[in-house]
């Protein structure tokens, strides 16, 4: 598996872009929130890096086949990429909550959601001999999640509501292309299986 192509699929896939309004609303209530957002960048990249190298375990416990993961990662990174495509009016982060998120949702599932999950799962067990190589992709695209995450205040300052808007949507275009390779990934595997 290739570096590049594997750290781009990573990056769509958390969204950091996507993430940008919703980190700030939960991060305005906070005091110190650099330190918050540290503090969650570093859980869910620690649950990032279980899910590489424990994925396949899991999977062999639970008696699930990759091409189950795959169609189940599938629908939901399609259902992500639609609501970026077609927002809901109520999202992650517009509830009134005092106290500052710890893990939910910024970590989990935001930053480690299920398709990114799902995909590190289905990636660590159809390239097993490649797990190095999936880690520094997985390290690069979180860095640049990172990068974005902290200077998401800057960002939104300098595109603007409708800047945010147009590249979350294009992510969402670019995501569903992605759900459905993964799909039909799958559906070929399974049919291949059988």
């Amino acid at each position: 598996m290739d570096i590049l192509s594997a750290t781009i699929l990573l990056f769509l896939i958390m969204d950091p872009l996507g993430n940008v309004p919703i980190f700030l609303s939960y991060l305005e209530r906070c005091e110190n929130r650099y330190r918050v957002l540290a503090r969650e960048l570093i859980m869910a990249l620690i649950v990032l890096f279980l899910f590489l190298f424990l994925g396949e375990k899991m999977l062999k416990f639970l008696h699930l086949d990759q091409s189950s993961v795959s169609l189940a990662g599938a629908i939901i990174l399609f259902i992500i990429a639609l609501r970026m495509i077609f927002p809901v009016t109520r999202q992650y982060g517009d509830e009134e909550e005092e106290e500052e998120p710890f893990l939910v949702p910024l970590a989990i599932p935001l930053v480690a959601g299920p398709s990114i999950l799902a995909t590190l799962i289905l990636m660590a067990s159809k390239h097993p001999n490649e797990l190095g190589t999936l880690s520094v992709a997985l390290l690069v695209a979180w860095v640049l999640s990172s990068v974005i995450l902290f200077s998401a205040t800057a960002m939104q300052k300098y595109l603007g509501k409708n800047g945010m808007i147009a590249i979350e949507r294009l992510m969402g275009m670019l995501l569903i292309a992605i759900a459905v390779q993964m799909f039909l990934d799958g559906i070929r595997d399974f049919l291949s299986s059988v």
